[in-house]
């Protein structure tokens, strides 16, 4: 069985574990959901503000796998927890940096921040494992929303919606459709930080264990076989997401179960937000193995009829 789970090159100070600066690889420039290009796409993006095709916001939560390993051993990966609030895009090319801020004693939750070269940030949270009790970074956020007002995108959303079980599985060589036009064994051939316990069964439990990075994917790819009734065509971000494992891990070719539940719709002058929460249960299964929070925020400004939407709707109010 592998030594140990990781090889990188951790800093250590007082009061921090800060990681190596890294290079994430952009995968999703293929991208395609409501029968278009996504924020990853280049030209879409520049059409929209950016300067290129973004990386994707949980590519960066396998930077601080090694922090939360080092600092929980087996833990992380059974009943860890990353908390990301995404403060600004980073590209591909560009250096980011993981960085936590140890735990006080006895306490099981720390600070997460990534920055970029210039200091930058390019998000904020928490990082955690085990139940106790804690809240982390987006459960707070959630009770500090700014409310939804006047919704053009989301008009047919309501908190408590539901969507029916599904069942999904990731295996090595599968492409991961249209949102994910790639393979497990393609992302860990450049992943951030490579681990045998990624690639094989050379680890505690005996069979290869998906990356947190990798349950986004897991947990999103079949989205759009049961869609939630949103506006479209349109373009999303992801501006906030949490993963937590409550009794992992998840392993490669494993079926597994899914369900979503909107539990928050909030606002700003550019976007419309949708929060979800998936809970995820092994088949059959009545209590969840692990829950992901995901807010997507869609751009107004990428639906093409808002602003006549928005008048026919709301009688020309001022927005």
């Amino acid at each position: 069985m592998a030594t140990q789970a990781f090889e990188t090159m951790i800093t250590e100070t007082v009061d921090r574990l800060v990681g190596p600066w890294r290079r994430p690889h952009q995968m999703l420039h293929a991208q395609v959901y409501d029968a278009h290009a996504s924020i990853h796409d280049d030209a879409t993006a520049q059409k929209l503000g950016f300067k290129g095709g973004t990386i994707e916001g949980p590519t960066h939560f396998s930077q601080f796998a090694p922090l939360g390993e080092r600092l929980w051993g087996r833990a992380w990966f059974e009943s860890g927890c990353v908390s990301a609030h995404y403060r600004n895009a980073a590209f591909e090319g560009e250096e980011v940096q993981a960085i936590v801020t140890k735990p006080a004693p006895g306490q099981s939750q720390c600070d997460i921040q990534m920055v970029k070269r210039d200091g930058t940030e390019v998000l904020r949270g928490t990082a955690s494992v085990g139940s106790s009790g804690a809240v982390t970074a987006l459960e707070q956020r959630l009770t500090e929303l700014k409310p939804l007002t006047d919704p053009v995108i989301l008009r047919d959303i309501k908190v408590g919606l539901k969507t029916a079980r599904q069942t999904v599985r990731t295996a090595s060589d599968q492409n991961m459709g249209d949102l994910y036009p790639f393979s497990l064994r393609q992302k860990l051939a450049v992943i951030t930080e490579p681990s045998p316990f990624y690639a094989s069964g050379d680890n505690p439990w005996g069979r290869p264990i998906i990356p947190m990075e990798m349950l986004s994917v897991l947990f999103q790819y079949r989205a759009k076989d049961n869609p939630l009734p949103t506006k479209g065509p349109a373009v999303g971000l992801f501006a906030d997401q949490e993963i937590k494992l409550l009794n992992g891990p998840l392993f490669v070719d494993q079926d597994y179960e899914l369900e979503r539940e909107v539990v928050g719709l909030s606002g700003s002058r550019r976007t419309e937000s949708l929060w979800q929460r998936t809970l995820v249960y092994h088949s059959n299964g009545a209590a969840p193995i692990a829950t992901m929070l995901l807010n997507m925020a869609t751009l107004k400004d990428s639906y093409a009829t808002y602003s006549e939407e928005y008048d026919r709707l709301y009688s020309g109010r001022a927005r």
